[in-house]
């Protein structure tokens, strides 16, 4: 079998998460440039996640409409262009701007990839979203390592962390171009759209919107809007949290954000697992044991102990990490085929959402209670969605 699909998929993921996660790490260096607050940079990243959201739906009609290749091909070159617009020195408005631009490419990617991946490898979905969620993940190891890395680095008159924006910019060019000639030729049905067929559902928006009449898939929903709250503000203010509640050093802190990334192997372990014995038992697993080691990490934070607290969050990133791959499965089997795009799409725009306004509830909620309190929310959010996966799990037995 040609993994070809799967490998350029999952290279143009890393990247897309990559740029996303090299944001987090630089917001004290943009607060030294820009002299701007962690409340604007938080509502700054949340533009970034909203957009992204906002691309979820459309991107997956356009894919069962156009083709998967077409989409992520395009979103691809969109976020590149975009990285590359911050090469050069300019006002903190084009920086905003570009991470607009950046969260509108990197959207057309992840709903249509899903898809993609299910089609090419039906027999192994979770084992192939395995591999695409951990390459995903990985960058957040990376992103960290490469802010330090090119801090003091100078290529001609670009320097600094414009460095990072100027090797991704080429990167994803490359990968657009390699993923275009590439991907069509092991997925020659992918290369063209799906017509979408009339039906029951109805047509148009009609068809995705009828997918929530299912009790079960409006909760399976909630969980995953709980789940997106819950990742997407960590992810964001994790290295702030760390430096501010419990006094860490910003190399400590860095150090211990890369580790919550670092547990993304697990993905490996529980999509093919899902694959095997089922997929509500992997997600009420690995959901619960996310939300003690969460509840645990606010708990003993006071402790200012580096090697606890680092313990703790790579327990939060097995639990969270092991989750993705087997909710996009879930999903996607979940989804009548004609409609695999948009309804796959719907859902993600829903927790790409909520995830989206994380951040800026985080960054408000420092400011207001501290970031105990706004980490507590957190916490409660993803005991939330264990409860609802456990309620989907006693269903399914009864």
């Amino acid at each position: 079998m040609r993994y070809d699909a799967l490998v350029l998929t999952a290279a143009i993921w890393f990247l897309a998460k990559f740029l996303r996660y090299a944001f987090p790490p630089l917001f004290d260096s943009f607060q030294a440039s820009y002299g701007v607050s962690d409340a604007v940079l938080g509502t700054a990243f949340s533009g970034l996640l909203l957009v992204y959201a906002a691309m979820q739906f459309p991107s997956g009609v356009l894919a069962d409409r156009l083709g998967s290749v077409t989409v992520i091909t395009t979103g691809a070159a969109v976020a590149a262009a975009a990285a590359l617009a911050l090469v050069v020195d300019s006002p903190f408005v084009v920086l905003v701007g570009a991470m607009l631009v950046i969260g509108a490419g990197t959207g057309a990617h992840k709903t249509v990839a899903v898809r993609l991946l299910s089609r090419a490898y039906p027999a192994r979905t979770g084992r192939a979203l395995g591999v695409l969620d951990t390459f995903g993940a990985l960058s957040g190891v990376v992103a960290p390592a490469v802010v330090v890395a090119v801090a003091s680095l100078a290529l001609g008159p670009v320097a600094g962390w414009r460095l990072l924006f100027l090797g991704g910019g080429l990167v994803g060019i490359a990968l657009a171009a390699a993923f275009r000639v590439r991907v069509p030729r092991r997925l020659p049905d992918e290369s063209t759209g799906v017509k979408p067929t009339s039906s029951e559902r109805g047509d148009g928006i009609a068809q995705y919107a009828s997918l929530f009449r299912d009790w079960r898939f409006s909760t399976f929903a909630m969980v995953t809007i709980l789940f997106s709250f819950t990742y997407n503000g960590l992810v964001a203010f994790a290295p702030r949290y760390l430096t501010a509640e419990a006094g860490l050093a910003t190399a400590t802190a860095s150090l211990l954000y890369s580790s919550l990334f670092l547990a993304s192997l697990v993905q490996l372990v529980t999509g093919n697992l899902s694959d095997r014995v089922g997929r509500l038992p992997i997600i009420v697993a690995t959901l619960g044991f996310a939300s003690v080691a969460l509840v645990a990490f606010v708990s003993l934070t006071g402790t200012s102990d580096p090697v606890l607290l680092g313990g703790l969050l790579v327990a939060v990133g097995i639990g969270s990490h092991g989750f993705r791959p087997v909710r996009g499965a879930y999903l996607m089997s979940a989804i009548p085929d004609d409609v695999a795009g948009g309804g796959l799409g719907v859902v993600r725009t829903l927790l790409m959402g909520a995830g989206a306004i994380a951040p800026a509830i985080v960054g408000a909620l420092s400011e207001t209670a501290g970031f105990r309190a706004a980490f507590w929310l957190l916490a409660a959010a993803i005991v939330g969605a264990t409860l609802l996966a456990g309620l989907l799990l006693l269903s399914e037995q009864e």
